[in-house]
């Protein structure tokens, strides 16, 4: 597989981990994300140092690993690759691209533990892993759904914001949203179904791209001032608070007066502002640092022999403004 200049960063990464006297000592149980320009995988791989520093005299070390930009699938899957023929003691991995990772894997059959956090692999490929350890994906699209009927009952025109084309947990999610607010099962676009009708061009795909996730904002109010209700099935837009604040500037009568609802995954500290200040009314929150926390641990079981739970769920938060001072930024 030809190496992607995207994936440098990731490669450095790795050469540093095993190239030194006092990590060669300790055996690597890496988490190789998405993309490094993600802040919700930089929470993510806080977990993972902090497994560090909390375990210094174990013979184990969290690699905390993944390519530059998001938007490099082929980056990801050579870290992977990399990262088996260096025969490291396990590896978790946040899928970008679910099926050619799944094919990746079946041509390497590693023999150290593998398993996905955060995103799963296709569902024919799962035999692949040991389990998945992160959100219930479908679970997080149906609270989506719940909230935006109880803001709106009556139905309208509706845009989702989705990420990779071929994230499993994006696309989890987006099932899950159209499962619940069309009240029929295996919806592959709404249209009338539950009285909401996605938008010509929607779903909209960012490819976990921050500025262009902003710009499809902008661009989707602007063509739509009859637009009911936006889905960032994932936080991307809001992850650029002042770019997110200045698409959102053109609609904040409309957000005010719930004529436009807007629900949002993730709950990092920009995205609590965010709701805080009537950019959003709803933020379906995740627990990226216990993912990363606990997949060390987790691999750790799996080489002693323990057989985990599959899959292993780290729960979701509801935040509204009436439950902001409760609600932890993840």
């Amino acid at each position: 597989m030809k190496k992607s200049l995207l994936a440098v960063i990731g490669v450095a990464v790795l050469s540093l981990a095993f190239g030194g006297p006092a990590m060669a000592q300790k055996k690597t149980l890496a988490v190789v994300v998405k993309g490094l320009d993600n802040p919700f995988f930089t929470v993510l791989g806080n977990g993972c140092e902090k497994w560090n520093k909390e375990n210094p005299n174990s013979e184990y070390t969290c690699l905390y690993t993944g390519p530059a930009s998001s938007a490099d699938e082929a980056g990801e899957v050579q870290i992977v690759e990399d990262l088996i023929n260096k025969g490291v003691a396990g590896i978790a991995i946040s899928p970008s691209n679910a099926p050619a990772m799944g094919k990746m894997l079946k041509a390497k059959a590693p023999k150290m533990p593998i398993i996905t956090i955060d995103a799963d692999l296709a569902a024919s490929d799962r035999a692949l892993r040991r389990t998945y350890l992160g959100t219930n994906n479908y679970d997080m699209g149906v609270l989506m759904a719940k909230h935006l009927k109880e803001l709106n009952s009556k139905g309208g025109k509706v845009c989702m914001q989705l990420g990779n084309v071929a994230a499993d947990n994006i696309n989890a999610r987006a099932a899950g949203f159209r499962d619940t607010i069309s009240g029929k099962k295996g919806i592959a676009r709404l249209a009338g179904e539950g009285g909401w009708t996605e938008i010509k061009g929607c779903p909209l795909f960012t490819n976990d791209q921050i500025d262009l996730a902003n710009q499809q904002m902008q661009d989707t109010f602007t063509a739509n001032p009859d637009l009911d209700a936006f889905i960032l099935v994932g936080g991307w837009a809001q992850f650029g608070p002042q770019a997110y604040a200045q698409v959102t500037d053109q609609v904040m009568a409309k957000l005010k007066s719930k004529k436009l609802i807007i629900v949002a995954g993730d709950t990092l500290p920009p995205q609590l502002d965010a709701l805080k200040a009537g950019r959003s009314h709803v933020q379906i929150g995740q627990r990226p640092f216990e993912m990363g926390y606990r997949a060390p641990t987790v691999l750790i079981d799996i080489i002693n022999g323990k057989k985990p739970q599959d899959p292993l769920f780290t729960g979701l938060d509801e935040c509204t403004p009436t439950n902001l001072d409760k609600c932890p930024a993840k």
